[in-house]
């Protein structure tokens, strides 16, 4: 498709600039140039389904182009197909780049690319071409209250201002911030606050017996700075902050049992959870909430902000680029329904409200029950070994069919995947001599001297170690091929269980016939810890519990 090389100005919807500061002067001597030479170097625009255009990158010269020549301007473009996700990434990238970015508005575009990173904040430092330790320090910056960063912004502030403000709560930073700024309180005294201060006892979330007789714990001195800090501080900042992290420790080990994913989110974390809902303007939708509650990026989130230090968000979705793709295919989807179908199925504006509603009381309301055990990593790598030790066992007891499956195996470019090593021990053992590594001609005649006993047992010891050694798609064929009954190698057992959450284990109890072997004592049973949930569904009196595999098990 051919695309134009300019646009008209006005035509040009904004895009998702993380810029909110513009420097004055710089800004006029933009725009000073523009109104006498134009515009030099194209902004980066994307197409939309209406026929309009998206600004990617390039604000600054588009709010220049406007003040100097107005909407009916013809902006030179590149356009360039993408998606929202690359188009908002794109934006990010683009502008964090240059070098006049306040830190404010770098910690927000930041905090935005962990969040498509999934958490994973060395990726994302990897993105930005920073070091992970100048990542973290802006990401600090995001627990900062909007008059401190609109401080920074202005440069009435400096960023170690910031930096330390981050560690108070909004409210003390609100507190603090016109006294720092009227006063001239150097980042040297701020610290020095911080250090004596900060650490609130009455905001502990630890179990505070011990500091009551604690020579730490002694009112702030805040005679620099008034009432702007509250008294009953712990001044032993090592401690508080040891206690602070075994106790938020705890919290997330407590919802372990109940969640595929526990995180301890901290300042910088904004963009890496959504709350996930089926409703309302950012619901996924009915059917795929129910899919999304067994995922294995849905969990539960532990506050490790000062304004919210300890507190737990459950329902979250870690995922929030994936959720965003979900949530614009089910407006998508809503959009090509017909307008009487969409009447019928509303249900007018109180379902709106009602999601609204859901959405606030999400953080305090119990956990949606998983519909499949979710696919972690851990469940995967249980999988794959259950599904090479099984077939090793049978090709193990048929010398001419580890023969067929071996040749198979090396037609198909799959050679590579045998281990040198569990083939020599078998060799060695049988010939009673190690493998003359190098020495064809020594190995040949070695081979030449086996029995047909020994020569098939050689056969089948590269097979297994084919099997074992294959990738897990080809893992998968040999398996189907094979036509592979797990339920003559595996039976529930404990190793399983402790790997899925209580919810998933409800999952596996119906699949499996549990739920209606124990009867009422299920529910009673779900109610009790896992360790004790796991002993209760590995001893149901009168159980048959061979041959039967939860599907997740399955190839």
């Amino acid at each position: 498709m051919q695309y134009p090389n300019t646009l008209r100005l006005g035509d040009i919807r904004p895009g998702r600039n993380p810029r909110k500061y513009f420097d004055p002067a710089k800004m006029a001597e933009m725009i000073e140039s523009v109104r006498t030479q134009g515009v030099i170097q194209p902004v980066l625009v994307r197409p939309l389904e209406d026929g309009s255009h998206e600004l990617v990158a390039g604000g600054r010269r588009v709010r220049a182009a406007r003040e100097a020549h107005g909407d009916d301007y013809a902006m030179p473009v590149v356009v360039r197909e993408m998606d929202e996700f690359e188009a908002r990434s794109l934006a990010l990238i683009e502008n964090i780049q240059r070098d006049d970015m306040a830190p404010s508005e770098e910690a927000v575009a930041a905090a935005e690319i962990v969040g498509m990173c999934q958490g994973d904040r060395d990726e994302a430092a990897r993105q930005l071409g920073w070091t992970r330790a100048m990542l973290d320090s802006r990401l600090a910056l995001m627990n900062c209250s909007a008059s401190v960063l609109e401080a920074l912004n202005t440069r009435t502030i400096k960023l170690g201002h910031a930096e330390l403000f981050a560690a108070f709560t909004k409210e003390q930073q609100d507190k603090l911030l016109p006294v720092i700024v009227k006063e001239g309180h150097t980042v040297a005294d701020l610290k020095n606050v911080l250090e004596r201060a900060s650490c609130s006892l009455a905001a502990a979330i630890f179990d505070k017996a011990d500091c009551a007789g604690c020579q730490h714990n002694s009112a702030a001195q805040a005679e620099m700075f008034g009432e702007s800090i509250g008294t009953g501080n712990c001044t032993n900042r090592n401690c508080y902050n040891e206690k602070t992290e075994k106790q938020l420790d705890a919290t997330a080990t407590g919802l372990r049992d109940e969640f595929q994913t526990v995180r301890i989110v901290r300042p910088g974390d904004n963009h890496t959870r959504i709350q996930l809902v089926a409703e309302g303007t950012k619901g996924v939708g009915e059917e795929q909430a129910k899919a999304c509650y067994a995922c294995q990026n849905f969990g539960a989130a532990v506050s490790g902000l000062p304004d919210s230090l300890g507190k737990v968000y459950k329902g979250q979705c870690f995922d929030t680029v994936c959720n965003m793709k979900k949530v614009a295919a089910r407006i998508k989807s809503e959009k090509t329904e017909p307008v009487a179908a969409k009447a019928a199925s509303a249900g007018g504006s109180s379902k709106a409200k009602d999601a609204t509603k859901a959405d606030k009381s999400a953080a305090a309301s119990p956990a949606p029950e998983a519909t499949v055990v979710a696919e972690s990593d851990r469940v995967k790598t249980y999988r794959v070994a259950l599904w090479r030790k099984a077939l090793r066992r049978e090709v193990s007891q048929d010398a001419a069919l580890a023969r067929r499956y071996l040749l198979a195996v090396v037609a198909t470019g799959q050679a590579r995947s045998i281990d040198a090593g569990p083939v020599n021990t078998v060799w060695e053992r049988l010939i009673d001599d190690k493998p003359a590594v190098g020495d064809f001609g020594k190995a040949a005649t070695s081979a030449a001297a086996l029995d047909a006993d020994a020569e098939g047992k050689m056969m089948i010891s590269i097979t297994l170690s084919a099997i074992q050694g294959v990738d897990v798609s080809y893992l998968m064929q040999m398996c189907r091929h094979h036509k592979l009954d797990l339920a003559k190698h595996w039976k529930l057992d404990k190793e399983f269980l402790e790997l899925i959450t209580k919810s998933e284990m409800k999952v596996v109890a119906d699949e499996l016939g549990l739920r209606s072997a124990m009867g009422d004592a299920f529910k009673k049973v779900f109610a009790k810890s896992k360790p004790e949930v796991i002993d209760a569904l590995l001893s149901v009196d009168g159980f048959d519990y061979a041959g039967k595999v939860p599907k997740v098990l399955k190839f």
